[in-house]
């Protein structure tokens, strides 16, 4: 995926942010990839989810902040 306003392919704070809100089937599936073989993407992905799930629609951050945090116990 091409993230928004980025020019590299790195999962920072921004891609992921950008992956999860943004993107789709595949996207989802080279973040989870790339996650499980390095958990700091994890706890970055909590870091993200943590800001965001105050929203009432946002169901793609529940599912990842439950996701990251089944992998990280």
């Amino acid at each position: 995926m091409q993230h928004r306003h980025l020019n590299h392919q790195d999962f920072t704070l921004a891609a992921i942010d950008d992956i999860i809100g943004n993107g789709g089937r595949r996207d989802w599936s080279m973040l989870r990839r790339a996650a499980l073989d390095n958990r700091n993407i994890l706890n970055d992905v909590l870091r993200i989810c943590a800001a965001s799930t105050n929203e009432p629609v946002a169901q793609r951050y529940y599912f990842w902040k439950r996701y990251a945090e089944s992998h990280l116990a």
